[in-house]
């Protein structure tokens, strides 16, 4: 074992586990606990490599998860259904992740003890569909009940309760982490940025949802993850729950795919695509909580981190 301890993420196959998995190696041992469905794992050199143990298996499985716990001083717990198109295809599959999952995680590393930190991945979609400099303080919007697309944000909810529920009446180190639209290298799934770049590249239409009105914050990878490590060091941040994000990387649907366009020197045309289902219309973060106990500070702004993404997929194309 390195100096830095043994640190289990659930979910460590998927796209930021993966790239905080590379961040961590110089310094611990990396347990990924996955089950493979979305894999950005084999875009890099985790595979085979020394201090990185692979179990593939469910979250929901008590005994994979506690040989996954198994001596660890450390879990970031970010396995979940995710996609706004998987979530609604099964929402029932989405709460029974998040909600057993996260218990069967919660109770197995609560049993084994010794722990330094648990790490609780929630999601912005908590502040439901109008979300302007939200804070962590401010009140969650839950959708109607019975539109699948709250699901997600309704069973992450739950988990952060549960989390710091936990740290309330146990002591348990808990926080919980609410990202805000993230891409990158390596995006896997259902990601605007990815799909968008992905089709830039190949000169195919680029569809955004009605007018394209809806309005994000994004997020680059690295400062997530610079993020995340605050978290599991700063002792500020146990019993927190952090808004994690970039507001001033904040513009439309329709704008973020002309950006794309005009980065990758594509010829797609944007084409606008009936949505007639509930979707998020404004989205973005305060983050001066993170600023304030954590010393966070997102450093790339959009079109730095759009011309890295861009490069990196490019550089995949036969």
């Amino acid at each position: 074992m390195t100096d830095g301890g043994r640190i289990l993420i659930t979910g460590g196959a998927g796209f930021i586990g993966s790239s905080l998995a590379l961040r961590l190696l110089d310094d611990h041992e990396v347990v990924l606990l996955d089950n493979l469905h979305r894999n950005a794992f084999r875009e890099t050199a985790l595979a085979g490599h020394p201090r990185v143990t692979l179990i593939e298996g469910d979250v929901m499985d008590r005994e994979t998860v506690r040989r996954a716990v198994r001596g660890c001083r450390t879990i970031i717990h970010m396995a979940s259904i995710a996609g706004v198109d998987t979530v609604m295809k099964a929402p029932v599959t989405t709460m029974r992740v998040a909600l057993q999952g996260t218990m069967t995680v919660i109770e197995a590393a609560f049993e084994e003890g010794h722990l330094d930190r648990f790490i609780d991945f929630s999601t912005s979609e908590v502040f439901g569909q109008y979300a302007y400099k939200v804070t962590e303080g401010d009140l969650s919007h839950l959708g109607a009940v019975g539109e699948a697309r709250w699901t997600y944000a309704v069973s992450k909810l739950a988990t952060e309760h549960l989390a710091l529920s936990y740290h309330r009446q146990h002591g348990f180190p808990a926080v919980s982490i609410r990202p805000f639209n993230i891409y990158g290298p390596r995006q896997v799934g259902e990601g605007a940025v990815h799909h968008f770049i992905v089709r830039a590249l190949s000169g195919e239409p680029i569809k955004v949802h009605n007018d394209g009105a809806q309005i994000r914050s994004w997020c680059y990878i690295d400062d997530i993850v610079e993020g995340i490590l605050l978290v599991m060091h700063r002792p500020e941040a146990v019993g927190e729950a952090f808004n994690i994000g970039n507001p001033r990387a904040t513009l439309t649907i329709y704008n973020l795919a002309r950006e794309v366009v005009r980065l990758a020197g594509s010829a797609s045309p944007i084409v606008f695509q009936p949505w007639p289902f509930a979707d998020v219309e404004l989205r973005i973060p305060d983050v001066s909580k993170a600023r304030r106990l954590l010393g966070f500070e997102p450093r790339i702004d959009l079109e730095e981190g759009l011309v890295s993404t861009i490069a990196w997929y490019r550089g995949r194309r036969p």
